[in-house]
């Protein structure tokens, strides 16, 4: 039977699939992704009412995208059987109506399920960056400016190359989200700056699987920034990727989530997205339909407890929704 929302149930179904096949000419036009774990892969955003859902493009998967309508209409399939029938958003700067930026697509650190060290891409300028939003602008589609970044030869340096940016991006009036590797100086910087949202990942919060995925990093260092972060920015307005994949136990995720929580960060719970560069390097394993929602509803009621509600964020990855199940947005 044919689908007319996206519910929990199905964007979990989909999330867990992750890929898409789909005919080039029906995809809006739009950059790739050069951020994190989906750094090189093309993708399309599939939106049915306010709900939305992120794939990344490949000719490989069970999922399809056909034309259904003259007026852009398209259905979604699974082996060939339809699912649900909505339309194909423009994302012209990596996710519909922001200017979602990587500011340095290298990265000197080597966590095990990212590609970016081992792509090492291109580092933009200034112009580039005020390219891009103005791009975004004049497609009548900017509502938030978010910056992410690599970490090209220090993390000091990538928070004064966001530092320069922010009095030309605060002319453009829209809420600006910030995502880097902190220092202990950052988050007050960036709010004295005009930043609205940061976001610190923690990655995973099972300690053993962080020290090897991420062994050149201190997990507990981005707790205290994180902390130092809800101090100054407050709760509701500080974001965690929190990965699901690794290998961790669903008791571990909930003690994660609530660690998080109690401090006031919003834990974003992203599936892993294996990649062909990283083949071997760690283990990942997309997470099932069932685990996506468990998981969710047990976030839900955590951050519940703790006054949290992702439903309010303006910049970033819980503004978007595409890639993850989100507590009171999605369900």
């Amino acid at each position: 039977m044919q689908g007319t929302q996206i519910t929990p149930e199905l964007k979990a179904f989909l999330i867990s699939i992750g890929s898409v096949s789909v005919d080039p000419s029906l995809i809006p036009r739009a950059r790739g992704s050069t951020a994190g774990p989906g750094a090189g892969t093309s993708s399309v955003f599939f939106r049915v009412g306010k709900k939305r859902v992120r794939l990344s493009v490949s000719k490989n998967s069970p999922l399809s995208i056909e034309a259904a309508g003259e007026d852009g209409t398209v259905a979604l399939l699974h082996e060939g059987k339809e699912l649900i029938r909505g339309k194909l958003e423009p994302a012209p700067a990596h996710c519909p109506e922001q200017a979602f930026i990587t500011l340095c697509e290298k990265c000197i650190f080597d966590c095990k399920y990212c590609p970016v060290p081992k792509l090492q891409g291109h580092v933009k300028s200034e112009a580039e960056v005020l390219n891009i939003v103005d791009e975004v602008m004049r497609a009548g589609t900017l509502k938030a400016i978010s910056l992410t970044s690599g970490v090209e030869t220090s993390i000091e340096g990538e928070v004064e190359r966001v530092l320069k940016l922010l009095p030309a991006l605060k002319m453009y009036n829209v809420p600006i989200g910030v995502s880097v590797y902190p220092t202990e100086s950052c988050s007050r910087k960036f709010y004295d700056a005009g930043v609205a949202e940061v976001k610190y990942n923690v990655e995973t919060m099972d300690i053993e699987i962080f020290q090897k995925v991420c062994g050149d990093l201190s997990l507990y260092y981005i707790l205290d920034r994180l902390k130092e972060a809800v101090e100054i920015f407050g709760k509701n307005r500080v974001f965690s990727n929190f990965i699901i994949g690794l290998g961790e136990s669903d008791t571990a995720v909930r003690e994660g989530v609530e660690t998080l929580a109690k401090i006031g960060v919003i834990p974003v719970l992203r599936p892993v997205n294996p990649h062909p560069l990283r083949v071997g390097d760690c283990f990942t394993e997309r997470p099932s339909p069932e685990r996506l929602l468990k998981l969710a509803k047990m976030e839900a009621e955590v951050l519940k407890k703790y006054g949290l509600d992702p439903g309010l964020a303006t910049t970033m990855c819980l503004k978007c929704t595409g890639c993850d199940l989100v507590p009171f947005v999605d369900f």
